[in-house]
């Protein structure tokens, strides 16, 4: 039986991807922090979970864990995994970290026969409202380090990611953005909206192949 999860105890965003994601499955979780993605699947969805994981710290904490977690780089080694080695490769508040955010999204297409990318999104109307009004680049509860220590180094907006996957053929199979509170906007409001009001966005991608 499946444990219960309390909404409280995880970000909206896990609890979406956990959503998306099949019990017993194959997941891949590229920079998977401190493992709370992997622990949710694996409690909820009895999944075969694999992280890859920068910093070292966090990667011996994983493993503390008991989660099977080994130190990587999602821009340099994804080239090392098999063809759809995973029905899930998952990319967390990642991608915008990463150096080169086009090749790391096909890796994940190419790796996982689904890719689930979640991202902040910077078209959020306070980031426009905060770089309007006071000139500097925004700091929020979703992007809270100053520019000159932030990892983030390619910020996109949910028109911009929609975008990136018609550059990468990847077929956009479901997408949600939340609000500020947490809650889901609902799929029929125009992507013009979402791009608004969302702060974060989940998308479930599979490979878009030429015919």
């Amino acid at each position: 039986m499946l444990a219960p999860v309390s909404p409280r105890q995880h970000r909206v965003d896990h609890l979406l991807i956990a959503e998306m994601v099949a019990a017993g499955s194959r997941v891949l979780d590229v920079g998977c922090g401190d493992g709370a993605l992997l622990q949710l699947l694996a409690d909820t969805k009895n999944v075969d979970g694999r992280g890859i994981e920068v910093a070292r710290e966090r990667v011996n904490a994983c493993v503390a864990r008991g989660l099977s977690v080994i130190q990587g780089d999602a821009d340099r080694d994804l080239a090392d995994y098999p063809d759809r080695a995973f029905d899930y490769a998952i990319l967390s508040l990642t991608i915008q970290a990463t150096r080169q955010p086009k090749a790391v999204l096909e890796q994940l297409l190419r790796i996982g026969r689904s890719a689930i990318v979640s991202f902040p999104n910077y078209g959020h109307w306070l980031v426009r409202a905060r770089l309007a009004f006071t000139g500097r680049m925004p700091v929020t509860e979703n992007l809270p380090e100053a520019w000159y220590v932030s990892p983030n180094a390619h910020l996109c907006t949910i028109k911009d990611f929609a975008d990136l996957c018609r550059v990468a053929n990847a077929r956009v199979e479901r997408a949600v953005a939340f609000n500020a509170s947490g809650q889901q906007l609902g799929t029929w409001i125009p992507l013009t909206v979402h791009n608004l009001m969302g702060e974060k966005a989940v998308f479930m991608l599979t490979k878009q192949w030429a015919h």
